[in-house]
């Protein structure tokens, strides 16, 4: 049916939309988790609350990108793991730590909610930070030496700082009140501290691998991306200030209050454009490209069928999901 240069491209595509899913439905919630307040049980109550219907079916899409690394690239998968394997496995326990305590901080006794609630927002971090290190990792090509490690540990920090701003943005599109009004103070430190992340990012990724660098500097067209990126910075920004001003004027006026989401929504995009750009066709930087890499193209077409069946189904799930539970949050129920 098809070649196996096609299929490399096609399931690097699929690979590649499924991580982007992922960032940006499973980022929310766990930006959510972290700014998780523990001294304000009203407000923690609200916050789960507007992740409650949707949280673990995000999470779809991480075993969804894992699968197809595993059976349409196997020597990439094998190479990757091997080089992640510690940070993967604390990504996981915090994954399975915050599913625990999403569940028992409902039905723990009173006095141990605060516990589950600890548990919760933790987990989140931890979570968020793994998979940041994972990033920083995969940048520097699994390096093990000391600027390499402290690089992924400011990339770990990095990632949890975008998931904290998807997360504000989603409490601000979803709350109102006293909530909303302080998601849009934590949306807007989280957006400068963001647009320095990508900035610093943005420096090290060419100056750490040469072959990025190459890349970047001999493509002008490659530059669009980080002027559109900064111009959406910069319009969340805007969008941030005047919602902030009509709260001052009116607590219920809650125009536009879909915009930041949006717009980082587009800032997302428009960094893992450019990431995908830096490497491509790199599946291991600096080792294997998608070519190398890619298996038999008889397995390939066979199971093609199965994930043209699998992804737009979990597509249309997601939708109806969001069409669904669609405004403003509700009371939290557990059932």
């Amino acid at each position: 049916m098809f070649g196996q240069e096609a299929l490399a491209l096609i399931f690097g595509g699929l690979m590649a939309l499924t991580i982007l899913l992922y960032a940006i439905l499973d980022g929310y919630d766990l930006g959510v988790g972290m700014l998780l307040p523990l001294e304000n049980d009203k407000q923690a109550d609200e916050m789960i609350a507007s992740i409650g219907p949707f949280w673990d079916a995000n999470e779809t899409w991480l075993v969804m990108a894992m699968g197809l690394l595993f059976i349409a690239f196997p020597l990439a998968h094998s190479m990757v793991f091997k080089a992640l394997y510690l940070p993967t496995l604390v990504m996981l326990i915090a994954l399975i730590i915050r599913g625990i305590a999403f569940d028992f901080r409902a039905k723990a006794l009173f006095t141990h909610k605060p516990i589950w609630d600890r548990a919760f927002k933790y987990a989140s971090l931890v979570a968020s930070i793994a998979q940041g290190y994972m990033l920083g990792q995969y940048v520097v090509g699994f390096e093990q030496n000391s600027t390499a490690i402290l690089f992924s540990l400011l990339s770990g920090i990095g990632v949890a700082m975008a998931y904290s701003l998807i997360g504000t943005a989603w409490l601000i599109m979803k709350c109102e009140g006293d909530l909303q009004v302080r998601a849009i103070r934590w949306f807007k430190i989280a957006l400068i501290v963001a647009a320095i992340g990508v900035l610093l990012v943005s420096i090290v990724n060419p100056m750490v691998n040469s072959d990025v660098a190459k890349r970047w500097f001999n493509t002008p067209a490659y530059w669009l991306l980080p002027v559109l990126c900064v111009a959406c910075f910069a319009i969340a920004y805007v969008e941030i200030s005047k919602i902030r001003e009509r709260k001052w004027q009116d607590t219920t006026n809650d125009e536009r209050c879909w915009a930041p989401f949006l717009w980082t929504v587009a800032i997302y995009v428009l960094c893992f454009t450019g990431f995908c750009l830096s490497f491509y066709p790199e599946i291991v930087p600096g080792k294997l490209t998608i070519w190398e890499s890619v298996a038999a193209p008889q397995a390939l077409n066979f199971l093609l069928w199965g994930a043209m069946i699998v992804i737009p189904t979990i597509l249309a799930y997601t939708a109806y999901s969001y069409r669904v539970f669609w405004g403003k949050v509700s009371p939290l129920q557990y059932y």
